[in-house]
């Protein structure tokens, strides 16, 4: 066990959260659900525990997501969630200060959403909040070298946001934050179950569906998956088997929103760095990306080269972990606070 507190570096994402303790590694991967006691107010399950209670709770309690798009939509409920997953971090250590944290937030956040990230970190225990963009700390977690003038691309594909960007230099020269991913592909998978089929199914069911036989391009073989729900007009309890060939098209248009701003990233950028990135090639980071033939439909659209990167989900928490090493030069409070600084300089 170590003697003093470590600073933290969070992924406080839609789905999940991810939290690196410098020194140690990460060491939380708990998905982003509380369940409270209506009456009292009282958290009852943080992360997998609450999540096995969505849309099976008596009428006290709630489970629920805190953060909605990437950004806090609950601020209480968020406060509590950080309180019970920085506690579970500091039970590796003897004496623990309150933690220095670094969080990462969407390349398209606005002034007040980010004060209320710093706001619910330091309510939560931190002593100091740091912020950094979700697609410079993907770049860094997947071990891209954007310490040089040469341009690199990276799409961060997670629950609620889609961050695209152009990095050189350890900045971004331009990005862009969309609010189609994982969560929206889950929804198109529901919505398609429900018109063709008749069936009401759980977002928890569609987003196993999603992982198990889910594609945005055309598979060798057709998968099939078996799921249970409810039947729209009878409410009685029913069995259907779903192919990877029919969500094809529920799950392209999604995919297809997100191909249509990769490009559009690509037209504002430079030529110069078009040219680094087409000799590059775009690499894609967060859980969403990994859903079968997402770089082969980028790749088809863009005509670049497209990789997924090791272990997509966790380089966003890796990227944080590595900014932990100059945490003393990084600028406190709201990143648009401090680029108009610079800009006024």
């Amino acid at each position: 066990m170590q003697l003093f507190s470590h600073d933290l570096g969070i992924d406080l994402g839609t789905s999940n959260v991810l939290i690196y303790v410098d020194g140690s590694g990460v060491l939380i991967r708990e998905p982003s659900v509380v369940a409270v006691d209506k009456n009292t107010g009282r958290i009852l399950q943080v992360g997998s525990a609450a999540r096995n209670m969505l849309g099976r709770t008596p009428g006290n309690l709630v489970a629920m997501h805190p953060l909605k798009d990437g950004v806090i939509s609950d601020h209480e409920m968020t406060v509590k969630m950080l309180q019970q997953l920085f506690r579970v971090a500091a039970k590796t250590r003897l004496f623990t200060p309150k933690p220095r944290v670094v969080i990462c937030v969407p390349s398209g956040v606005t002034e007040v959403e980010e004060r209320t990230v710093i706001n619910a970190a330091i309510e939560a225990g931190a002593r100091r909040v740091y912020l950094i963009e979700e697609p410079l700390a993907a770049a860094l977690g997947a071990n891209l070298d954007i310490s040089g003038p040469n341009g690199h691309m990276i799409v961060d594909i997670g629950g609620g946001t889609t961050d695209i960007a152009v990095l050189t230099l350890n900045g971004v020269a331009n990005s862009s934050s969309i609010k189609t991913a994982g969560i929206a592909m889950d929804d198109a998978i529901v919505k398609h179950v429900r018109r063709r089929h008749g069936v009401i199914i759980g977002a928890t069911t569609a987003e196993e569906v999603k992982i198990q036989i889910g594609c945005v391009f055309p598979r060798d073989e057709d998968a099939s998956m078996t799921v249970k729900g409810r039947d729209a007009k009878s409410g009685m309890p029913r069995e259907l088997t779903l192919t990877s060939s029919e969500l094809f098209e529920p799950l392209r248009r999604p995919a297809k929103v997100i191909a249509d701003e990769v490009l559009s990233v690509l037209e504002d950028a430079s030529p110069e760095l078009v040219s680094d990135i087409a000799e590059n090639g775009i690499t894609l980071t967060g859980g969403a990306s990994q859903i079968w033939g997402m770089a082969q439909l980028l790749q088809e659209r863009t005509g670049i080269a497209c990789a997924v990167a090791d272990d997509p989900e966790s380089c966003v928490v890796y990227g944080c972990g590595k900014s932990l090493a100059w945490i003393n030069h990084m600028t406190e409070g709201p990143i648009n606070i401090a680029r108009k600084r610079l800009l006024r300089k």
